[in-house]
């Protein structure tokens, strides 16, 4: 029998992050990067770099935007 490992990723809402970095810092496996591109409301956004998140949420419970930003399993 065959263990599948999990696996997850961030999903980010541009136009909800304000670019305050929180969740770059908070990230133990530094996947998380602010970037250049501004959303709609002129702020600099989050993006994903990598592709390791080990779904621990640390960027999720450090973000002050409630909806900027999910932790999802992928199945």
């Amino acid at each position: 029998m065959t263990v599948k490992s999990k696996k997850f990723t961030v999903k980010i809402i541009a136009d909800e992050c304000k670019g305050c970095n929180r969740c770059v810092k908070a990230c133990p496996k530094n996947i998380l990067a602010l970037g250049n591109d501004l959303n709609r409301f002129g702020f600099p956004y989050v993006k994903l770099v990598k592709d390791e998140c080990i779904g621990c949420g640390a960027c999720y419970y450090s973000c002050p935007e409630p909806s900027a930003l999910a932790v999802y399993e992928e199945v």
